[in-house]
Formats: C-alpha cells, structure tokens, sequence
C-alpha cells in the first residue's frame, strides 16, 4: 500500500467528498480542498489531509484529482491554481462536466508541461459516488488513462469505464449521456403537456399509454411523478446544455432540439432548485398559464 499515489483532491462535494473518502477506504494517501469547511472536515475525519489551499494540494500530491461544480469553475481553477503549480510527471483527473473545447485547450496546457490531462466525467449521481457505481466516460492519452485505472476502479467500480479516446472525448461521451436523458425527459414533458393543456388529467394519461416496451416505461413513470406533483421537478439538463451548445458551435454542427429546449427554458421564471440552482421549469413553463 505504501507505493500508492498521494492524491489531491480539489472539490469535495456531493460527488468529490464521497470519491475523496472511497479512495482513503483503499489505502491511498490524499490530501483535500474545498471552501466549505464542513466538506473538508468530512474529509479529514476519513483520514485524509487538510489542504491550505488548492495550490498547496497540487504541489503535495503526484495525481491531482478534481470534481468542480461547473465548466466555469474548472477553468477557473485550471487557469489559476492549477497550471501554475503543476511539475512534469503529475497526472491530472477532472470527474466534473465540462465543454469538451475547452477540456482539450487546457489539456494541450498541461500536455507542454509534462503533465497527462484526462477527463473522465461521471454519471450516477451522489448514491453512484458513495457506493463506488458509477459509468465513467474517459479522455486523453491511452497510456496515462491506463495508468490511472486503478484510481478510477475504485472510485466507480471496475465495470462502467469506457475509454473514450483522446483529451475532450470523455467530456463529448458525457454530453451524448446529458443530451439522451435531458432531451428524452423533455418531449416526454411535452407530450403529457399536451394531453394536460386539452383538458386530460395525467392519471388518465398514465393509464391510457400502457407500460409495454422501454419508452412507455420510462413515459409512464415521467406521468406518474407529474401526477404525484413533482412535474417541476423534472429537469432537461438546462444548466449543462450551453455546454454542449457551445461544443457544438465551435464544430460547425447544429443540435436544433437542444437550441430550442434551452431558449424556451431561459425565457422562464427561475422556479426550481434544479442541480442545486435556480433554474427554470420546463413542465412549468409548458403549463403555466397568464
């Protein structure tokens, strides 16, 4: 155990803290950073090391690990704390969602000092990191992702890591993952909506399409939380879609559903917590009257 890599850990959130302290469980020395000092307590109180800053854990550590609550913050942080402190022969673990442009911008940074960048964001939620069960979508250089694949097995598990290719195509795969569940949910919202908005209550709705096949499954369990009064509740992965509006700009491609989701959505009163944000509501929006 004691030829373990010393970890430092930049994000220790409702996925970082859980990832932080599987990685303690399995022996590997780390030390964490997070502005919340409750969050770095946790931490600590699992065995790891308190960082002064999040410099002074990249230059503790020989795998900087991070897990930022946005794309913005993680350029940020890349752009300050990071680049500026790293030495050749670290290696770099981004778990956040972030635009693939810029994923593979700052890889090529870090690359020119000797440092292996890979993106590797994470679907499963906050219950996926603390039981280790998480997909894990890979990017950068093979023989780095390779390298750390022991780290990434113990905080996902050994059967849900897809190496996606080179630097940014772990953060494309993501986007594909994002786009499936958020644009699904939301013409799922929209077709209820219509029965809804013609005088059709979605009990009825619920009953009348059956749950034979995949999509009637997942159609009549979307009803059902409308029906229980979460409708609200139901997100379309507004946050993330300028992300990969943004991706999708910059290769000279059009992604004309997630366009019109997100301008629809943008235009609405900011109703719901919706990844821990103020965020507007697509069912709300699709029924809200006046």
């Amino acid at each position: 155990m004691t030829n373990l890599p010393t970890i430092g850990f930049i994000g220790l959130g409702e996925m970082g803290g859980p990832m932080a302290v599987n990685l303690l469980r399995a022996g590997y020395p780390l030390a964490g950073y997070d502005p919340d000092a409750g969050r770095l307590a946790a931490v600590v109180d699992a065995g790891g090391e308190a960082g002064a800053d999040a410099c002074d854990v990249v230059q503790r550590c020989d795998v900087i690990a991070t897990s930022l609550p946005s794309s913005g913050a993680w350029v940020e942080v890349a752009e300050r704390d990071i680049l500026p402190n790293v030495r050749a022969g670290q290696f770099l673990i981004d778990f956040g969602t972030v635009t693939p442009p810029e994923t593979r911008r700052l890889a090529a940074l870090f690359a020119a000092q000797g440092v292996a960048a890979l993106d590797v964001p994470v679907s499963g939620g906050g219950r996926g990191a603390q039981q280790a069960q998480l997909y894990m979508f890979a990017g950068g250089d093979r023989a780095a992702f390779e390298r750390c694949l022991p780290i990434l097995q113990t905080v996902g598990g050994p059967d849900r890591i897809t190496y996606c290719g080179p630097a940014g195509n772990g953060q494309a795969v993501k986007g594909v993952n994002q786009l499936m569940m958020g644009l699904v949910d939301a013409a799922y919202l929209e077709a209820i909506s219509f029965g809804v908005n013609s005088g059709v209550d979605v009990e009825t709705i619920s009953q009348a399409i059956g749950c034979e096949g995949r999509w009637r499954v997942d159609f009549r369990q979307t009803a059902q939380r409308i029906a229980a009064g979460q409708g609200p509740n139901v997100g379309v992965k507004f946050r993330e879609l300028p992300y990969f509006l943004s991706a999708a700009q910059e290769g000279g491609f059009d992604l004309p559903i997630a366009a019109t989701v997100y301008g629809y959505c943008d235009k609405g009163e900011r109703v719901v917590i919706d990844d821990h944000r103020q965020a507007p509501s697509y069912w709300h929006e699709l029924t809200h009257k006046g």
